[in-house]
């Protein structure tokens, strides 16, 4: 009896120590390099975004430049299945082949990618790509489809071939993000209107548009040089056994201190509930107290050099 009472005593300990250990991290690689933004400053607040959680640890793999010789990218080649989510800042040329197929098999087996704004313009062509991302940028009205929200709400879907000419985007400004599925894990609890700071609101954008999950939207003001039309911000896809989040969020371009749409909190907690959840189904990064409301905007502190 004296054993059995040692060794149920000892059961206890052991379940109470794993009941008390922390969430393992989960091992995030942000790839960057080549972009039409400044690539350096968005990853520096991508990768403090992530570290701040406490549940990531994030490497960064930086590609060759546009001019770099073929040799370099034979040396490029991450190791894509040694970590749960790839967050995905850039915008430049094509990835060598074995990498492509190398990223496609490791979302099509149940990797986790987060594709954050001009993002999405790259790799046209690459149909695996598209798929993955849904609605892309740099496309025109021949590429796809085309989504976007009615004023009551309801989604809109305009063929390929008709509609707005070209993806872009109006006047950088503030502007009101809407929820339209607000259960959804990666943005519950979130205030169904918030409003984000400056920032490029993408427009136009074409693709596969296949099943897709708008998690948030935003009204494209013609009076900022918009299409008068509700644009799609953050999304889900399902690639093979894999999740892929995009939002349209994150401008930064040229040398500016002010980095508003980096700095904003709503835009950081998608980062990192987005990048969480692709990487494990779940969510449990909590929103800031200071998360901002449709009146004003939230930022947080800028880099220190």
């Amino acid at each position: 009896m004296k054993t059995i009472a040692r060794l149920a005593v000892l059961v206890a300990a052991v379940l109470v120590s794993m009941a008390a250990a922390p969430n393992p991290r989960i091992k995030a690689l942000i790839i960057d390099g080549q972009h039409n933004h400044n690539w350096q400053v968005t990853t520096a607040f991508l990768k403090r975004t992530l570290l701040d959680t406490g549940r990531f640890a994030v490497d960064v793999s930086t590609t060759p430049g546009e001019q770099s010789p073929q040799a370099e990218w034979g040396g490029w080649w991450p190791a894509f299945e040694n970590y749960r989510v790839v967050v995905l800042n850039y915008n430049g040329g094509s990835w060598p082949a074995e990498v492509q197929e190398s990223f496609t098999k490791y979302v099509s087996g149940g990797g986790g990618v987060f594709v954050i704004h001009g993002a999405n313009n790259a790799f046209k062509g690459w149909k695996d790509y598209d798929l993955m991302i849904g609605l892309g940028g740099r496309r025109d009205k021949d590429d796809g489809n085309r989504l976007t929200f009615d004023d009551q709400g309801e989604l809109v879907r305009t063929p390929k071939g008709e509609g707005w000419q070209k993806a872009g985007h109006g006047t950088p400004h503030s502007f009101i993000v809407t929820a339209r599925t607000p259960d959804y894990s990666i943005i519950k609890g979130l205030p169904v209107k918030w409003l984000h700071a400056k920032d490029e609101l993408y427009h136009g954008q074409r693709g596969p548009a296949l099943n897709m999950t708008i998690l948030n939207s935003a009204y494209d003001a013609v009076s900022m040089k918009g299409t008068g039309a509700h644009e799609p911000m953050t999304w889900v896809m399902p690639f093979g056994k894999g999740k892929v989040v995009t939002t349209v969020m994150g401008h930064h371009m040229g040398d500016s201190p002010e980095v508003p749409a980096l700095q904003c909190i709503g835009f950081q907690t998608i980062v990192a509930r987005a990048s969480e959840w692709v990487a494990t189904g779940v969510v449990t990064v909590p929103i800031p107290s200071n998360f901002p409301t449709t009146e004003s905007i939230s930022t947080g502190p800028a880099l220190t050099k």
